[in-house]
Order: C-alpha cells, then sequence, then structure tokens
C-alpha cells in the first residue's frame, strides 16, 4: 500500500534505529545494509534531513543518524514525505473525487473502514515499535549484520 520509495526510506529508518546511539553510518553503508541503491538513498536521505528525521554528519566518524528518537517517528510520518496521497481523502475507484458520502463510489462504505484502519496503522506505529517487535535483521529479512563498532574493532585487530 505504500510506495517503494516509502518503503525504503523506513528501511533506511530502521537501520539507522539499530546503531547506537551517537553512531552514524555512512550513506554507502546504509545502502548495503537497507539493501537500497544509493543514488536512490541519497534522494530518501535529503528528504528525511530536510524533515528533521535525519542528522549527517562530514568527516571521520561522520555519516548519518537519526535526529529524533525512533519512538517519536511514526509510519506516517515517513510515508506522509514519499506518498502524500496516500493519506489524502482520494476515492478508491475514482481518483478524480474525494472519498465522501456525498461522492460514493460502489467501494466506499468498505473502502472508508479500510482506509481508517491503514491511517490509524500508520499514525500509531512508530519506528521503535517496530524495531521492538523482532530485531531489525528479521524486519528486513536478513541475517544478523555486525554493529558499526564491531566491524571497526573488528578492523583494528586485523591491522
Amino acid at each position: 500500500m505504500i510506495s517503494v520509495t516509502a518503503q525504503h526510506a523506513v528501511r533506511a529508518l530502521l537501520e539507522l534505529s539499530s546503531i547506537p546511539e551517537g553512531d552514524a553510518l555512512g550513506g554507502r553503508d546504509l545502502a548495503r545494509r537497507a539493501s537500497i541503491p544509493h543514488n536512490y538513498l541519497a534522494k530518501i536521505l535529503r528528504a528525511l534531513g530536510t524533515a528533521g528525521l535525519v542528522d549527517a554528519a562530514r568527516g571521520v566518524g561522520g555519516g548519518y543518524r537519526l535526529a529524533r528518537s525512533p519512538k517519536s517517528i511514526t509510519l506516517a510520518g515517513v510515508v506522509e514525505l514519499f506518498d502524500p496521497a496516500r493519506s489524502a481523502t482520494e476515492c478508491l475507484l475514482d481518483n478524480t473525487n474525494p472519498c465522501s458520502d456525498v461522492t460514493a463510489c460502489a467501494a466506499h462504505r468498505d473502502w472508508r473502514r479500510v482506509k481508517a484502519s491503514y491511517v490509524r496503522f500508520l499514525e500509531s506505529t512508530t519506528l521503535a515499535k517496530l524495531a521492538s517487535r523482532h530485531d531489525v535483521a528479521t524486519i528486513l529479512d536478513r541475517g544478523p549484520r555486525p554493529s558499526p563498532s564491531s566491524r571497526a574493532r573488528s578492523r583494528a585487530r586485523s591491522t
């Protein structure tokens, strides 16, 4: 029900929510971990940054991190950035009219309930809630990954 871009944004934010507070993740690492093409992710991260959801820092120790607590970031806030019409009032079968009792289409009565449930889900689901239900690796259908700090320790040991 949400666009691929919004799905990518949620996956990137979930990845960022999985790193220790204060750490950052480089764009290429984030793209790889979230399975998003790097150039596509860069555009998504700009939009997330403009919305105040992501901070970016350059230089050593730089990268991307969440700008707000995962508890305060709802799916509605993310999806609305990329799919404004998904939460709008458009009719299911007639996108030229708003979904209303006055201009009701054949699916109106049932669609109204589905749409209200969908909007409630987006508004009540936070990144923290998603991350707490499963390990982020499970949410993203991948196996466990080392954290950025454990990879750095591993590299230090091998040199």
